[in-house]
C-alpha cells in the first residue's frame, strides 16, 4: 500500500482529488494539509510515502515545503501537483528536491500511474513539463556524453544509476554499504565530471542516457 498525503489549499479539489485516489486498491491517502506549513507537521507526524504538494498555497508554499521536508525526510518522494508550468516554479521544485512535476489537469488515471512509478524510483514530468526540463538541459548534459561516461568509475555510475532512481545519500550508503560522507564525496565528483550543477540535473541526466533496470 502506497500512503498518500495531500497537499492544497483548495478544499473542493483536495477532497475529489482524495476520493479519485482512493478508488486504487493500492493507495491509501493518510492526511490532507491546506498548506506548506501544515504539511511539514502532517509528514513528521504521518510519515506518508509520497506526498502531492501544491506550489502556490498560503503561510508556506510548496516550494519552501518541498525543501524543508526533503531536508528532514530525504526518503519521501514528492510529487508536485499544481496548476502552474513556469519554467521557474518547475526548477525552484525540482532543486528543492521533488522527483516530479504534473499539472492539475492530469487524468486520475494516469496520476495514479505517475505515483506507482515515482514510488519505485523514477522521476514523473507532465507532457508540457519534460520539454521545458529538457531544453534547460542544453548544453551541457545533452552533448558529449560517450566521453562524459568515459570518465565515471564502475562505482560512480552505480552512484549516478542510484540517483536517477531518485535516492538520498542515506539510502545509497545503506544499498552500498558505504558511509554517507563517502557518497557525498562520490556525488561532488559525479557533478564536476559530468558538468552539471546540482543533483536534480545529475539525476535527470541518468535518467535520460543510463540504461534502466527492469
Amino acid at each position: 500500500m502506497i500512503r498518500l498525503l495531500l497537499a492544497d489549499d483548495q478544499g473542493q479539489f483536495r477532497q475529489a482529488l482524495a476520493s479519485l485516489l482512493d478508488l486504487e486498491q493500492d493507495l491509501e491517502i493518510v492526511g490532507q494539509a491546506q498548506d506548506g506549513r501544515e504539511a511539514i507537521s502532517l509528514t513528521a507526524k504521518l510519515h506518508p510515502d509520497i506526498i502531492l504538494m501544491d506550489i502556490r498555497m498560503p503561510i508556506c508554499d510548496g516550494v519552501e515545503a518541498t525543501q524543508e521536508i526533503h531536508r528532514r525526510f530525504p526518503w519521501i518522494r514528492i510529487l508536485v501537483l499544481t496548476t502552474f508550468d513556469e519554467d521557474e516554479y518547475i526548477w525552484k521544485s525540482l532543486q528543492a528536491g521533488a522527483l516530479g512535476y504534473l499539472l492539475k489537469s492530469t487524468p486520475a488515471s494516469q496520476l495514479a500511474a505517475a505515483v506507482r512509478m515515482l514510488h519505485n524510483g523514477h522521476f514523473q514530468l507532465g507532457p508540457t513539463i519534460a520539454p521545458k526540463v529538457i531544453a534547460q538541459l542544453r548544453p551541457p548534459l545533452l552533448k558529449n556524453n560517450p566521453e562524459r561516461l568515459k570518465r565515471l568509475s564502475d562505482r560512480e555510475l552505480e552512484i549516478l544509476n542510484l540517483i536517477g532512481q531518485g535516492k538520498s545519500n542515506r539510502e545509497i550508503s545503506e544499498n552500498l554499504h558505504l558511509t554517507e560522507g563517502t557518497i557525498k564525496n562520490y556525488v561532488s565528483q559525479l557533478l564536476n565530471h559530468l558538468g552539471v550543477r546540482d543533483r536534480t540535473q545529475a539525476a535527470l541526466w541518468a535518467q535520460q542516457h543510463l540504461d534502466r533496470p527492469n
